[in-house]
């Protein structure tokens, strides 16, 4: 069974930090590009950061730029996502996906991009 599994959400207050991961099984990440995404209630699905599958290219959203940074694990086939000086807008279920897409590639504006996608993790922060 293809899949990938999040973890690492929680309640953090303003300018703690979470990293999550996204554990794929089933299917062989360094294959893909992956992406993290995020979507808040009543807000669609954004983008917050994607890398390519060489990880030689990353692209972050302007709003989590300098805070947020995307990782890659192929030996244990996770993916992360480190989350420093988080502040109550970034409240949201966060959901990591794979693309099939070309080597140095990746994408952030598309969700239809991705094939394969997590159930998601909540993470919220308040005081």
């Amino acid at each position: 069974q293809l899949q990938l599994v999040e973890s690492g959400g929680g309640l953090v207050q303003p300018g703690g930090s979470l990293r999550l991961s996204c554990a794929a099984s089933g299917f062989i990440l360094d294959y893909y590009a992956i992406g993290w995404f995020r979507q808040a209630p009543g807000k669609e699905r954004e983008g917050v950061s994607c890398m390519s599958r060489s990880g030689g290219s990353t692209n972050y959203a302007d709003s989590v730029k300098g805070r947020f940074t995307i990782s890659r694990d192929n030996a244990k086939n996770t993916v992360y996502l480190q989350m420093n000086t988080l502040k109550p807008e970034d409240t949201a279920v966060y959901y990591c996906a794979a693309a099939a897409l070309s080597w140095g590639m990746c994408v952030l504006t598309s969700t239809s991009r991705y094939d394969y996608w997590g159930q998601g993790t909540q993470v919220t922060v308040s005081s």
